[in-house]
């Protein structure tokens, strides 16, 4: 049985978690034939998806809140309880916040070790139509200084989230949003940089639930979410070949953490990957059906391997 590893970032909201892969099936092959087994783009894709996942599930919290006193005490799940030593500082005017994780390390709820800041900008959104995260038409920007999580120096060159959720939201309407992102990694120990862009659509499915979602007049408790995410991303991994990638009907239940002694990591718990690295073979990663655990699969070339995230 061959066992191999890959490192992802599956952060709170998608959350960096390793994966070990054991051998569960394996094809008739030529002796000679050397296996596909490439599985360092998987680690770039996924720590770039984790990333990028992590400073959304951020701006979606401070974005629905508005100032630091409710903000620090409406949601158990907010960026404060998960990193108790950051600080969020708001400018009404601008409409703009800062959260600061400091220069020391900052250790949060889901087990990662965060300094620098990020920038969160609503200055584009509607001030009478579109104040919060869960309106029409709201708009958030993120960039970033500084900021390293876990050793990895990360620079948002852009990343934009759009309240893509009809107007008047019509009866059984889930809300949804526009992601975009340019987003460039250097890895700790001198472990390469990636470089990352995405297109995405993100719906929050349980809006028929009010202890989630009850109303534009009430802010989304991101505590017992769950969502959907949709699109395409592609970039380069730290070894400079290119990669493109599908995200299928990925969802991530936030009532679901299946590490007692991390409470803030959620991982993804059905839905599929697809990458693609240079002129390799398509590799699919498999999330489950729906159970709240951190197992899956990968398939290269017709040989499967399952994962646990760890």
């Amino acid at each position: 049985m061959k066992t191999s590893k890959i490192y992802s970032g599956l952060a709170i909201a998608l959350i960096a978690c390793s994966l070990t892969f054991s051998s569960c099936r394996k094809r008739d092959k030529d002796p000679k034939e050397e296996p596909d087994t490439e599985q360092s783009t998987a680690t770039d894709n996924n720590l770039a998806e984790g990333t990028s996942s992590d400073i959304e599930a951020m701006g979606s919290q401070v974005a629905e809140s508005f100032t630091m006193t409710t903000y620090k005490s409406s949601y158990g799940n907010s960026i404060l309880s998960m990193a108790p030593c950051a600080s969020v500082l708001s400018n009404t005017v601008a409409k703009t916040y800062t959260v600061d994780f400091g220069t020391t390390g900052c250790v949060g709820k889901d087990g990662r070790i965060r300094t620098g800041k990020l920038f969160f900008d609503f200055s584009g959104s509607n001030p009478t139509t579109a104040v919060y995260y869960r309106n029409p038409g709201f708009k958030l920007v993120v960039t970033s200084s500084n900021y390293v999580v876990d050793g990895n120096a990360i620079t948002i060159n852009n990343k934009t989230i759009t309240n893509t959720t009809p107007v008047g939201i019509p009866a059984g309407t889930n809300l949804t949003w526009a992601v975009s992102a340019n987003i460039s990694i250097v890895k700790a120990n001198n472990g390469g940089t990636v470089s990352w862009s995405c297109n995405r659509t993100k719906e929050l499915t349980n809006t028929s639930d009010p202890l989630c979602y009850a109303g534009q007049t009430t802010a989304i408790d991101w505590t017992k979410a769950k969502i959907k995410i949709n699109g395409t991303a592609s970039g380069t991994n730290a070894k400079s070949e290119s990669f493109s990638v599908t995200a299928t009907n990925l969802v991530r239940d936030f009532t679901c953490a299946p590490d007692v002694s991390k409470p803030n990591r959620h991982p993804f718990i059905s839905g599929t990957i697809s990458y693609t690295p240079g002129s390799r073979p398509v590799r699919l990663i498999d999330f489950g059906n729906g159970a709240c655990d951190f197992n899956g699969t990968i398939t290269i070339n017709g040989q499967t391997w399952s994962f646990t995230l760890q």
